[in-house]
């Protein structure tokens, strides 16, 4: 039994050294960054933002790479099947989980298939509509919503995205009736607000903020928790009678499953520590978003509820899967 105990021992470490060495020598070559939608777009900035300073503490550049379409699952597809040894990550979005609801086919498990390493960055949505209508809060819209059904419509980037949810998820929680006008991004439905087509969007702060400030679009309410720092005159959608409800998007960097914990825990280390730097934290504030990081644990945790929030909501909306 004694020689049984040493041989399982020396396995043991002969096991882990491998694994402790590697993590000893990362990294010692770039380390490349897969993001799913357009090259200088939100998720793009977020992953130059971060990972530059990243770099300072790592001795190595990042090189990031836009792998555009169908959702971000192309890029999560290549981050999944990529080896498992730290030089190739994913920056996840709130779309991650989204698509994971949506898609009845992906290559891979939205959650399983993946370590999770930090969240970045947590952003609210804005309900908007144009500065000329009457509805001066979103207690005034849903009642108008509910005294006349689906006789107003919102505009989101498209379906199945997290915009198009957080709109069906307000029609479940709020009980009144809104007609989705899906468009090709937060560009197309900013200019089918502004030109009449419809009188309510949900989108992102940046992509409605230069219209707010110009006195073209108000902002009924933010989908967050709290109130957005920046605007904190907008009440959130609970505030204003829609108890419970609580959307907010975020960014945060996965590798494939089986990195090595240290590998895992040496980028995190990294990405805390860049998002504790000034000009970092007010690059993220600037698009709308506030720089939070977590335990792989806590992401996991997160992501998973999120995946699971979303699929009641694509059933409940009867939304067509892709």
């Amino acid at each position: 039994m004694r020689r049984r105990h040493f041989v399982a021992a020396g396995l043991t470490l002969a096991c882990a050294a491998p694994i402790t060495a590697l993590a000893q020598d990362f990294p010692d070559k770039p380390i490349k960054i897969y993001q799913g939608f357009a090259a200088g777009g939100n998720a793009d900035t977020i992953a130059r933002v971060v990972s530059a300073e990243m770099a300072k503490g790592l001795g190595q550049p990042f090189v990031i790479e836009a792998q555009t379409g169908a959702g971000g699952t192309i890029a999560a597809t290549t981050v999944a099947r990529a080896r498992p040894d730290g030089y190739t990550l994913l920056l996840a979005t709130g779309g991650h989980a989204v698509a994971g609801a949506l898609y009845s086919k992906l290559n891979y498990q939205t959650v399983s298939d993946f370590q999770m390493i930090s969240t970045v960055t947590f952003f609210p949505f804005l309900l908007v509509v144009r500065a000329d209508l009457p509805y001066r809060s979103l207690a005034e819209l849903l009642a108008a919503a509910r005294a006349d059904a689906r006789s107003i419509s919102y505009g989101s980037a498209g379906i199945g995205s997290t915009h198009h949810l957080a709109g069906e998820l307000l029609v479940k929680s709020a009980k009144a009736e809104l007609l989705h006008v899906p468009y090709r991004g937060d560009a197309a439905s900013v200019t089918a607000l502004l030109g009449g087509e419809i009188p309510l969007i949900v989108a992102p702060p940046t992509a409605v903020m230069p219209n707010i400030k110009a006195g073209k679009l108000r902002a009924l309410a933010t989908t967050g928790a709290q109130r957005w720092s920046a605007m904190p005159e907008v009440p959130t959608v609970a505030e204003q009678g829609v108890a419970g409800y609580d959307v907010s998007s975020w960014a945060g960097f996965m590798a494939p499953a089986g990195t090595p914990r240290p590998i895992v825990e040496r980028l995190r280390s990294e990405t805390l520590k860049a998002l504790q730097v000034a000009a970092v934290r007010a690059r993220l504030e600037d698009m709308g978003g506030e720089a939070r990081g977590s335990t792989p644990e806590e992401m996991t945790t997160m992501v998973s509820a999120e995946l699971k929030r979303w699929t009641a909501v694509v059933n409940d909306a009867h939304i067509p899967r892709q």
